[in-house]
């Protein structure tokens, strides 16, 4: 006797669930265009004040002035989980004083000089829950 795979569905979510959900996170993949490519690299990120703030090994001067940021928790084990994405402007945190403070409370891999921080500022905010399809 053989049992088929659970059926799974996506479930929007609600943006502040979404931002709850990024909230609770620390990793993410920073989105961008250059040139004809699309550019991912990852990023450690903390939300503070309605912006999130990010650390990512991406030059500061290939950064657009809009980017997205996605954020992901998959559970293999259920095939439940849930995906955010936040899209809106970037700026570089070049102040001293507030980019010393990332460097200290951000997670991740040493702050290097390769490494940009960013403040992102959301404009579109969307979410979605991976769960078990009901019978």
């Amino acid at each position: 006797m053989s049992t088929a795979p659970a059926s799974l569905r996506m479930v929007e979510v609600s943006g502040a669930e979404a931002l709850w959900l990024l909230e609770g996170s620390t990793l993410g993949r920073l989105v961008y265009p250059q040139r004809d490519l699309t550019v991912i690299r990852p990023g450690w990120h903390t939300w503070e004040y309605g912006r999130l703030v990010v650390c990512t090994p991406a030059p500061a001067a290939a950064v657009p002035s809009t980017a997205t940021y996605h954020v992901d928790e998959l559970r293999t084990a259920t095939g439940t989980g849930w995906t955010v994405t936040v899209a809106g402007p970037v700026d570089v945190i070049t102040d001293p004083d507030e980019a010393a403070h990332y460097q200290r409370t951000l997670a991740g891999w040493t702050h290097g000089p390769h490494n940009t921080l960013l403040r992102l500022h959301p404009k579109t905010v969307t979410g979605f829950r991976l769960a078990r399809a009901e019978t």
